[in-house]
């Protein structure tokens, strides 16, 4: 089993920066997948970006790309999302959630953290 908790969200100006980060606990993470993905209100859960925890690649929506970093530290068992130059359209509940490597399907996920972005 994992936990994941986010922290981080909040309101910030369009064009402005956040930081989100994900506490994990629990098992290893040895051959999953951290990923961050968004839901806007009425609006389905969409990708954001994901590092694969063994070998810190990463990918990204094209919607974010340039703008926003995802990073882990292993010693401290954590994954942050570095968001710059933020859009009112990056306004959503962001959540944190793991899968195996490989799979389609995120197995485990946090509460999700709001972030609104202002016009």
């Amino acid at each position: 089993q994992v936990q994941l908790t986010e922290s981080g969200g909040g309101l910030v100006q369009a064009g402005g920066s956040l930081r989100l980060s994900c506490a994990v606990s629990g098992r290893t993470l040895i051959n999953y997948v951290m990923g961050w993905l968004r839901q806007a209100p009425g609006k389905e859960r969409d990708f954001v970006a994901a590092i694969l925890w063994s070998e810190g690649r990463t990918a990204y929506a094209d919607s974010v790309k340039d703008r926003f970093t995802i990073s882990r530290d292993p010693t401290k068992k954590t994954v942050t999302l570095q968001m710059n130059s933020l859009k009112p359209e990056d306004t959503a509940v962001y959540y944190c959630a793991t899968k195996p490597r490989g799979s389609d399907v995120y197995t485990s996920w946090g509460q999700g953290t709001q972030v609104t972005v202002s016009s």
